[in-house]
């Protein structure tokens, strides 16, 4: 099994930060705006190197959608930043009709997802922004796992035509794929290989479905991991190969059961291969308040949790 090193916690909208001004430097169409919260998702490099660039909306969510769409249809590459459940909830017709509906070139900028926001809160937080993006026609879907991923991802979707979900987060989480590994949207990573057990994991849950996995071979249980950064379009062939070889499958998410990942991999399997699937998320439950570390182990989101979902799916064999 191959052995991952953390190099550094990091929070992932950092990552974000990162990729945004690098793609900035490659183009000067892109456009960075945010709904006052410049500094949650660490817009401040950008605005800093390129003012004229940069807009601040203020608390008008709606308004910057309108605005970034009007952008994007001129030629432009708007990236729209704000807090999970306030650049999908609150503005969700505007970006049905705005931007998918439209297909423009509209990049949605999603910090502070799922539960590990922490301590703000069931308000802030959100568990069901997968499912409201992955309604969207022709709505990409991106998760990525880490902070150089998330570099990587946001350099991807700048260069992507058409409309792009960015998912990331608040707190530091161990920071291990390469910086220097191209993000393909549509594309899913084979981490490990194994052959009695399949780890779908996205997001935060990557990470702990490693942990996971090197538990599982401490008792002889060979777990393959397979990162899912792109939740939309799904690989669906790397679904497929992987539940051939190992017969049983965990979907691991920071996501209600609802609208997930979890269920989008049941229905391709459902469709092309039933295998057995044991979900590991958020269930039907909103956030509370708590660490993050402490509200995963709650929700059942940790390696323990996913280990043992593991062992669920071998057992329906």
């Amino acid at each position: 099994m191959k052995k991952y090193i953390d190099t550094g916690k990091k929070d992932t909208r950092s990552g974000f930060g990162v990729g945004l001004l690098k793609a900035g430097q490659a183009n000067p169409n892109v456009v960075a705006m945010t709904a006052d919260l410049k500094g949650s998702l660490k817009m401040d490099a950008f605005a800093a190197e390129f003012p004229e660039r940069f807009i601040q909306c203020g608390i008008a969510e709606a308004n910057m959608v309108g605005a970034a769409a009007g952008l994007a249809i001129t030629g432009k590459i708007p990236f729209i930043g704000s807090f999970a459940e306030f650049v999908t909830g609150r503005v969700y017709d505007q970006i049905r009709q705005e931007v998918a509906y439209g297909n423009t070139n509209v990049k949605i900028a999603s910090s502070h997802a799922g539960i590990t926001l922490g301590e703000d809160g069931a308000t802030h937080q959100t568990m069901e922004d997968l499912a409201l993006m992955r309604a969207l026609p022709g709505m990409v879907v991106l998760n990525p796992c880490d902070f150089n991923q998330t570099v990587q991802a946001t350099i991807a979707a700048a260069k992507y035509n058409g409309p792009v979900y960015l998912r990331f987060g608040r707190p530091s989480v161990p920071n291990f794929t390469d910086e220097n590994e191209p993000f393909v949207i549509g594309k899913a990573i084979v981490l490990n290989e194994g052959s009695d057990v399949t780890l779908i994991a996205t997001g935060h849950t990557v990470w702990e479905s490693l942990l996971a996995a090197e538990a599982l071979e401490a008792e002889g249980i060979k777990a393959e991991v397979i990162n899912m950064a792109t939740i939309k379009p799904l690989d669906e062939k790397a679904i497929i190969a992987s539940a051939k070889k190992t017969g049983a499958v965990v979907v691991a998410e920071e996501h209600n059961m609802a609208g997930g990942l979890g269920e989008a991999v049941a229905g391709v399997l459902a469709r092309e291969l039933p295998t057995p699937v044991v979900f590991v998320n958020g269930e039907d439950k909103f956030g509370q308040s708590g660490t993050p570390s402490a509200l995963m182990a709650a929700y059942g989101l940790d390696a323990p949790h996913i280990a043992e979902a593991a062992k669920k799916a071998i057992a329906k064999k």
